[in-house]
């Protein structure tokens, strides 16, 4: 891609971006979304591929359907209360129909079946911005209205793509797909707590951002983009993939790593709203997300096939790991003592 339409891209992302975090009107949150949308499709598409044109127009589609209920709901809301401000969204039938557009915009369990197919139809840095950048306006807006959602709903359709992210992970063997099924179970996490504690909402985002851009640009530096070429990576960059373990086991939520932490805060807080039993199941399904983590981390340190492969083996190269991978490396496994810091800022 032209250097020169990357940056109006990239730009037109921060814009859009912006513009919807910082809005209090709905319609210029509509605008900041549609601009973000349209940034974003030239980055899907660009290598002309025909599962790259497939991935642009299914997006497309998703987010236009998912652009329109916002647009409903802003005007349903206006029509019974005469407001226009986000933080008024009182009318009940206004918060059903912007949570199904918001859950359509971040690829929740019921409305999750297009991210998978985009994020395996896009270059490995697109479906990086896909999974953290793009998601922050629909977060923020969840975030500005989180007083009047529903919290049965939200806690179906969290625990429904804490279950569906975990079950479809297991057999896959492409690693974006994997990552995006990822995706969808942390989502499940951020949507369960937002009504009861936006802020924690807030930081789990952050930390999930952390993570998965140091495995996306691990896998990108490492130029992997299936499980049959992971198992051969050793033999060309051990340092990274000694890495990458780490980060993937901090992203599955295990202690004493960054990636226990949101889970531990959300876990806490759910049992002082006495939700027990939800808080039980998804500490209970959390462990299939941990198999295909555990799975990925066995693929690329642990093995290399006694039979051989389709993929020539890579000389043993030392090439210098890149700094910001070792930036996002360090915070997605080292946060974790700093906790109640972390804790008394929220």
């Amino acid at each position: 891609m032209n250097p020169q339409a990357k940056l109006i891209f990239i730009m037109s992302l921060f814009l859009g971006t912006t513009i919807t975090m910082s809005s209090n009107h709905w319609m210029t949150a509509w605008a900041g979304l549609e601009i973000n949308t349209l940034a974003v499709l030239p980055m899907i598409s660009k290598s002309h591929h025909p599962r790259a044109i497939e991935a642009a127009t299914k997006y497309f589609l998703v987010q236009a359907a998912a652009s329109t209920l916002v647009l409903f709901s802003s005007m349903t809301n206006a029509w019974h209360t005469g407001q226009w401000d986000i933080t008024q969204l009182t009318h009940p039938t206004s918060s059903l129909i912007l949570t199904a557009a918001i859950s359509m915009k971040l690829g929740l369990v019921p409305f999750h079946f297009w991210f998978p197919e985009v994020l395996q139809g896009s270059p490995l840095i697109t479906g990086l911005i896909l999974s953290t950048a793009i998601k922050l306006p629909p977060i923020t807006l969840l975030y500005m209205t989180s007083h009047s959602l529903n919290p049965e709903l939200l806690t179906t359709m969290a625990l429904l793509s804490i279950a569906l992210g975990g079950w479809m992970g297991l057999n896959q063997t492409q690693i974006r797909k994997i990552l995006a099924f990822s995706s969808i179970s942390h989502l499940g996490w951020m949507a369960i707590i937002i009504v009861y504690n936006p802020k924690l909402t807030m930081l789990n985002f952050l930390l999930y951002c952390l993570m998965t851009a140091a495995v996306f640009l691990t896998l990108n530096s490492m130029k992997v983009l299936k499980l049959s070429t992971l198992i051969t990576s050793w033999t060309k960059s051990p340092s990274l993939s000694s890495i990458f373990l780490l980060t993937l086991l901090s992203l599955a939520g295990l202690p004493p790593l960054t990636g226990f932490l949101p889970k531990w805060l959300i876990i806490e807080e759910l049992t002082k709203q006495d939700m027990v039993p939800a808080a039980m199941m998804m500490s209970l399904l959390s462990l299939l997300g941990l198999f295909f983590y555990l799975r990925l981390a066995y693929c690329a340190t642990i093995t290399l096939p006694p039979h051989t492969t389709n993929h020539m083996k890579k000389w043993h190269t030392n090439k210098p790991v890149n700094i910001s991978i070792a930036i996002l490396t360090t915070l997605s496994l080292m946060l974790l003592p700093i906790s109640p810091m972390i804790v008394t800022i929220l």
